[in-house]
């Protein structure tokens, strides 16, 4: 079975957002990945 990452956005972007309001310091390091995930996973799509 294939897990589109359009599926999984909603639920890291939950996961993210409880892990911001239980630690708010969290919040840099959480964007910081999110955001270098995404970009590899859209550099990546173009090539494959």
């Amino acid at each position: 079975m294939f897990t589109s990452i359009i599926s999984l956005q909603p639920i890291i972007a939950l996961i993210a957002g409880l892990l911001i309001l239980i630690r708010p310091q969290l919040l840099n390091l959480i964007v910081a990945v999110y955001l270098i995930v995404i970009g590899i996973i859209g550099l990546l799509h173009g090539r494959l």
